[in-house]
């Protein structure tokens, strides 16, 4: 009895482009080109490629993220070729194609990238510079990379990008930064633009990169991705988690690359933010009960660098199954509350973390009674700060903390 085999499916092949064009492309590229039935590409990239080649040429839809998918069943059985910007996997078209077909059904051919010649312009080692990629993600998300010395190449969408980058930096104290513009990177019509940051109103080409050497202006005071920010960094009206006992919660809640946080009773946001702040890919939601707060919080995630601190208006447990999965919990609130331990301990995974915080005898009974029924540490953490007293100076001692932590099992 015979079987019918099917055909295998063609990859589709990602070629990357860059700003010399044709003639920039290797003859592996070139020949993969040649032979396509389709081109798929933004209208400047297929303009790029001579009319000798045949192909039918198809720019891409907008948006193009959710077009994406039909656009390539829509061609099944051709030979699919995806023109790209450089290298199709920093930040590009074959990272998205990766993720929905599977490595196994793409093929990326890459163009030196936007980064590598940068890096070559500039004379700066590709594996000491940071880039921030901001292509259709707000400007927020440079503000943790803006650290005095640091060397930053950001990736923008269009050239409105050197303007905004500059103007963060000013707001932000860092206005002395040198800004460095380079567009057309690896084209005939490459230039490069140089400036401080304070003082940048040079108009900028379309594409480009905006290279940034961190300079702190006098008195400006770094704002670290460790734990414990200083309080001013937070807007609040109090209710925050202060800097010393911010920074042991988050070594027990011990933030990993990918994972969710539950913030629950967020205040200020602090223990969330920071969270965040650890890792580009770290994930918190920030439960608060109070309207005023949740919007407190969501100013302070923007301002700190992570916007995408997901708030959620509401009380606790009621708003926590309609949450994912969290892999750590801080409770920075509402311990009395009935059945939100119980829910929050129910939600963790094997290996998932809890640390609540106390400050009242009630809540400190709760989680003694905790503590003696699933073990963790229990520890108490008192901070004095120097004050004036009279012309001498004291100690003045702020409310003992109360932290039980613990990890599942």
């Amino acid at each position: 009895m015979s079987e019918t085999v099917a055909a295998p499916v063609a990859p589709v092949v990602v070629v990357g482009i860059g700003a010399d064009g044709w003639d920039g492309l290797a003859p592996t590229s070139r020949a993969e080109v040649e032979r396509a039935d389709v081109l798929l590409g933004s209208a400047r990239q297929l303009d790029l490629v001579p009319p000798e080649v045949t192909a039918e040429r198809v720019p891409w839809p907008s948006p193009l993220t959710e077009a994406l998918p039909g656009l390539v069943d829509e061609h099944a059985g051709r030979a699919v070729v995806v023109l790209a910007s450089g290298d199709p996997m920093l930040s590009g078209i074959g990272t998205t194609l990766t993720r929905l077909l599977g490595a196994e059904r793409v093929r990326v051919l890459p163009a030196p990238s936007s980064v590598s010649l940068a890096c070559a312009r500039l004379g700066w080692a590709v594996e000491e510079t940071e880039v921030v990629t901001l292509v259709g993600r707000p400007i927020e998300l440079l503000h943790p990379h803006v650290q005095p010395g640091r060397r930053l190449l950001v990736l923008g969408s269009d050239g409105e990008t050197p303007a905004q980058v500059a103007a963060l930096l000013s707001a932000r104290g860092y206005g002395q930064s040198l800004v460095t513009v380079l567009g057309g990177l690896g084209g005939p019509d490459e230039e490069v633009r140089t400036g401080t940051a304070a003082t940048w109103s040079q108009p900028a080409p379309a594409l480009v990169v905006t290279a940034v050497e961190c300079r702190a202006d006098r008195g400006t005071m770094p704002l670290p991705t460790t734990p414990g920010l200083p309080d001013g960094a937070y807007e609040s009206d109090g209710q925050l988690t202060r800097s010393e006992v911010r920074a042991v919660t988050l070594s027990r809640l011990a933030a990993v690359p990918g994972q969710l946080l539950w913030d629950v009773g967020a205040g200020s946001g602090s223990i969330g933010i920071e969270w965040m702040r650890a890792h580009p890919t770290c994930r918190a939601v920030a439960v608060e009960a109070s309207a005023e707060r949740a919007g407190r919080i969501a100013r302070n995630a923007a301002r700190l660098g992570v916007p995408y601190l997901r708030v959620v208006h509401g009380h606790a447990p009621e708003v926590l199954a309609r949450l994912g999965a969290p892999d750590a919990v801080f409770i920075g609130g509402g311990l009395t509350t009935p059945l939100l331990v119980e829910s929050c301990w129910d939600a963790l995974p094997p290996g998932g973390r809890m640390v609540a915080n106390a400050v009242t005898v009630e809540s400190e009974a709760v989680l003694a009674r905790w503590h003696a029924q699933v073990g963790g540490d229990l520890v108490r953490v008192e901070v004095q700060r120097a004050e004036p007293v009279g012309s001498f100076t004291g100690w003045k001692p702020a409310m003992p903390v109360t932290i039980w932590s613990v990890t599942r099992w």
